[in-house]
């Protein structure tokens, strides 16, 4: 015996067989590599043989549930439900692809499709100021919006306001042609872009002339009280600890705050500390704030962007181990 497993897989359907392939069977070239199988469809029935048949068996049923809710397999789904189950858990049994954040304008569900997205969604539901912090591509901001928008549909919020800091990678506002409003558009794209997904953007635009959301350079919160709003700070790891504190004490009476920020990407001049990461320390004993901690297995982006993510963090680290005391020298 050389230890290989074969496994059978009933498949009712040809649809979910062409889906759970993907083009030119791309899909199983990915649990064929993962698990070491072989698999191959005869009939109506999916035969994988191979080192860990049993492991392939439980992802491909992950897979097909996936398919059952009506939404498409992509690389990084794949990837996530195989990182999943080495892990020791099951996509199907992670609650994950149940509950519906908010609808596009175009009708398009927008799910937490991580688990680390899972438990940002519920602390903001159910905190009443919330960090999200995490490398770029894991929703923080697209979630945050969305959660925005369904509070408002649902009357929860009787405004949205989107702020981020106008400067950043030490450029001047000054030097950049037009009036004030066309100087900071460009830093607030983000914002407006997940805004015109979420809510179309004839739709933002015109409640956007009511007043009833404002997308602003953090700047235009100073000296204002918040109340009965739903109030995001992207981009946070770009305040200083002054603009943090102005602006969480803008806060009034039925409002919500998400904060979201990636403190890798820190675009300050060279001694300044994040108001980001100086209020993750003050503030994380509050109980009433919530910390949720985003990591490269939630990204969902490209996959790429998981793997750029993943180099750097590994180079930055070799550098600050080069840099601490102790460290062995490199050869002579």
């Amino acid at each position: 015996m050389d230890g290989s497993e074969v496994v059978r897989i009933q498949l009712d359907e040809d649809q979910a067989a062409r889906a759970l392939f993907g083009s030119m069977d791309g899909n199983l070239k990915i649990i064929e590599d993962t698990f070491g199988v072989d698999i191959v469809l005869r009939s109506d029935e999916l035969v994988i043989s191979g080192r860990d048949a049993k492991g392939a068996e439980q992802v491909i049923g992950d897979l097909l549930w996936i398919i059952e809710c009506g939404d498409k397999l992509d690389k990084q789904k794949i990837e996530y439900v195989i990182s999943l189950f080495e892990s020791g858990a099951s996509y199907r049994e992670s609650g994950l692809n149940k509950d519906v954040v908010a609808f596009t304008h175009k009708g398009r569900p927008i799910k937490a499709k991580t688990l680390g997205q899972t438990e940002y969604v519920k602390a903001i539901k159910g905190k009443e100021i919330v960090f999200g912090i995490g490398p770029a591509g894991t929703g923080k901001t697209y979630l945050a919006v969305a959660l925005a928008v369904s509070a408002f549909k649902n009357k929860e919020a009787e405004k949205i306001i989107l702020a981020r800091p106008a400067v950043e990678a030490g450029e001047r506002l000054g030097f950049l042609p037009g009036d004030l409003q066309e100087k900071v558009d460009p830093y607030l794209r983000p914002l407006y872009d997940a805004l015109y997904e979420i809510m179309g953007r004839d739709t933002a635009l015109r409640l956007k002339e009511k007043e009833s959301i404002e997308v602003v350079p953090l700047a235009y919160m100073r000296g204002r009280t918040l109340d009965n709003s739903f109030i995001i700070l992207d981009e946070a790891q770009n305040t200083t600890r002054e603009q943090m504190k102005m602006f969480l004490t803008r806060m009034g009476f039925g409002s919500k705050v998400v904060v979201t920020g990636d403190v890798t990407q820190i675009d300050l001049p060279e001694g300044k500390m994040s108001g980001l990461v100086h209020a993750a320390k003050v503030l994380d004993q509050v109980d009433e704030i919530g910390f949720c901690y985003l990591k490269e297995s939630d990204v969902v982006r490209h996959s790429l962007v998981k793997k750029i993510i993943g180099a750097y963090d590994r180079f930055e680290r070799r550098a600050a181990d080069e840099k601490s005391p102790g460290a062995p020298k490199g050869r002579p």
